[in-house]
């Protein structure tokens, strides 16, 4: 239950000097609290399906689904091109205004509920919002423009839409109830102070974005060249031609060999291991991204004496046989031997040689090898691969010393993409944190902790 602001009794103890204690949280004295409904007028929408929309009709459409997939926060119509619609099918709708502010009032998960961007430079254009969106207009200036947007994140009025949304398989808010939900509300300087603090770190986000993605295309260009030998480095391969195999055209001093050939595949890397009580890391499916380890969770077992099967060591290459286009592989890098890995996963160990381990893993993300994979899986109700399918997986190889040079060329450029992920996350804990409560600098003061 959202409470108002009649209902609350509000304990200003131990609330520091400067700040009060309100329905959203402590907030400077200055600031005020508000409802939707004070601040905003709410204004007719379309209600018309994609299939009503086309590329030459005289009003522009706004869909809910563009809102989800397509803008964060602010929308910018000099950078956007938008659908259209006949004129006649959205008569009653309200045409936008500069520093509207449109809601998307339905979502498939808790995330998108209340996702909001606000239109800036709207120029001439006749533009409507549609299908299951909210049309929010600042009817007092009470906002100044290019802060509305980032209101839905705001920790508080998120916390307010996620309880009020109702659903199953979808989640939507009624107007009825978002009209009731409250807003801290800071001066105009600080908020234009706040506003622009935001952009400019999504500025930073989108530009990190854009240079992390050009490197992955890059890689994967650089991976499939290098790991079929199209091209070849410096000092390998001179004067040497090509041939035909199984698997296509590779360098003729290079061998089509069988992962079983290279690494021993869920055999030694079963052995079982017994302990009194052992504590261990465990690494599930859903804990590995494209190579990427997101997380983990500590197990024990309990039992005496215990067993404990799938023990990884350094330089394990774990690879995903469950649903196998999810690409969940993983080079296993941790020295510590308290790591055990899901069944979804086949272990495949290159006696100790790290650089083979590696070699090995980015054919992983081949085309080649999925490829194959697809092959096995055609027509599959489950799409799996077993230990015995993952032995007989073919790649191209050539002789140690390349194998090992491949290897640290595509590791790099792994680096490079690792460290700007590194500088995206302070990134986004600076949108999350950006208003800090920061008496020494009142320009950029205060605001409640912002969802990423």
């Amino acid at each position: 239950m959202i409470m108002s602001k009649d209902k609350l009794a509000i304990d200003n103890s131990q609330v520091p000097e400067g700040y009060k204690k309100t329905e959203v949280g402590v907030i400077p004295e200055d600031w005020e609290v508000k409802t939707y409904e004070d601040i905003f007028t709410f204004l007719t929408t379309a209600s018309n399906p994609r299939a009503d929309l086309s590329l030459d009709k005289e009003v522009e459409y706004i869909h809910y689904g563009d809102i989800h997939t397509k803008w964060d926060c602010l929308l910018d119509l000099r950078l956007e091109f938008l659908p259209s619609i006949s004129k006649q099918k959205v008569k009653r709708a309200t045409i936008l205004e500069e520093g509207d502010v449109i809601m998307a009032d339905a979502s498939e998960d808790y995330e998108g509920i209340g996702k909001s961007v606000e239109v800036i430079n709207i120029s001439e254009r006749h533009i409507v919002a549609g299908l299951h969106t909210f049309l929010l207009r600042d009817k007092n200036q009470v906002f100044t423009d290019g802060y509305r947007g980032y209101l839905h994140r705001i920790e508080s009025v998120k916390q307010s839409i996620d309880r009020m949304a109702t659903g199953l398989k979808v989640y939507g808010i009624s107007k009825k109830n978002l009209k009731n939900i409250l807003l801290p509300v800071p001066g105009k300087k600080e908020q234009r102070a706040i506003a622009q603090t935001l952009s400019d770190v999504d500025g930073l986000i989108a530009a990190l974005d854009k240079s992390i993605a050009k490197k992955r295309n890059i890689k994967t260009a650089t991976m499939q060249e290098l790991l079929t030998g199209k091209k070849r480095l410096p000092g390998f391969g001179e004067r040497k031609g090509y041939k035909n195999t199984e698997i296509g055209v590779i360098p003729e001093d290079w061998e089509v060999n069988k992962i079983g050939e290279i690494a021993n595949v869920d055999r030694e890397n079963l052995t079982a291991k017994t302990y009194a009580e052992y504590q261990f890391k465990y690494i599930s499916l859903e804990d590995v991204d494209r190579g990427t380890l997101k997380g983990y969770s500590e197990q024990v077992f309990s039992t005496s004496p215990s067993r404990a099967r799938r023990v990884l060591r350094y330089g394990d290459v774990l690879f995903s046989t469950v649903r196998p286009n999810l690409k969940s592989h993983l080079l296993f890098n941790k020295d510590d031997d308290d790591w055990v890995c899901s069944t979804g996963f086949s272990v495949l160990r290159c006696q100790n040689d790290f650089s083979i381990a590696a070699f090995l893993f980015f054919h992983l993300f081949s085309g080649n090898i999925n490829k194959q994979i697809e092959t096995l899986i055609a027509g599959s109700n489950y799409p799996a691969i077993n230990s015995s399918d993952v032995r007989k997986l073919e790649i191209a190889v050539p002789e140690v010393e390349e194998q090992r040079a491949i290897a640290s060329i595509l590791s790099d450029m792994d680096a490079e993409i690792a460290a700007l992920e590194k500088r995206q996350n302070p990134s986004h804990e600076a949108r999350h944190d950006a208003g800090t409560l920061n008496r020494k600098n009142p320009t950029h003061r205060s605001q409640p902790s912002l969802k990423p």
